[in-house]
């Protein structure tokens, strides 16, 4: 009986090391995807100063700045000036994005989500790419500003569809209809307040023209 005891003892631990090692694996499995944000990031960024760039030369090539900018640099060095000074300006706005939309996640599952843990905020992180496809496929759509704006909304909506998907499971009806409308209203409230002062910006430089 001992050595029987003993020997379901041992097939015990070594059954709750065979779980721990696994658990670890998975662990460091979710890791794999922490770069994915940051590639995601610098694809739109690329994307979109692709497209501004060109932009950009068309209208100084309008107001007859261009010709002025060839007397001292050249037509590729001009280019890859506006893509950098473009691309970093893109990245800053993006990983603020990427922030905010962040802390509203997070806070909208401390809000309304019965999960503790932490294990929701696990499940989402392979969500990153979808991301990474939508900043793939950007990368051929740098043609068309109307183009680049459908695939970042679109990626956007996925991941939502994607992150409500996943956290479902630590949330009641009640607290899953919260969490949208709090997603909802803060991303509307955020908006609001940008369209705002850009309006009063627009309406003071315009009171300030000597007209």
């Amino acid at each position: 009986m001992p050595k029987l005891s003993f020997a379901r003892i041992e097939e015990n631990d070594t059954i709750k090391r065979q779980t721990d090692n696994e658990g670890s694996i998975k662990v460091k499995n979710t890791y794999l995807t922490g770069y994915m944000p940051l590639l995601s990031i610098l694809l739109f960024s690329l994307s979109f100063s692709i497209y501004g760039e060109g932009q950009i030369i068309s209208f100084f090539k309008w107001i007859g700045l261009y010709k002025g900018m060839r007397e001292i640099m050249s037509a590729g060095e001009i280019k890859v000036s506006l893509l950098v000074m473009i691309a970093l300006f893109m990245f800053m706005l993006l990983s603020a994005l990427k922030l905010i939309a962040q802390t509203i996640h997070e806070l909208a599952l401390l809000f309304f989500s019965k999960d503790v843990e932490g294990e929701s905020l696990k499940k989402v992180r392979s969500g990153s790419l979808i991301f990474f496809t939508g900043g793939t496929l950007s990368i051929f759509c740098a043609f068309s500003v109307w183009a680049l704006v459908i695939v970042f909304f679109v990626t956007a909506f996925g991941y939502f569809v994607f992150y409500l998907y996943k956290v479902s499971a630590g949330l009641s009806v009640m607290g899953l209809v919260g969490i949208i409308l709090y997603e909802v209203l803060s991303w509307a409230l955020f908006l609001l307040v940008v369209i705002y002062s850009g309006f009063r910006l627009y309406q003071g430089l315009l009171a300030s023209l000597p007209i």
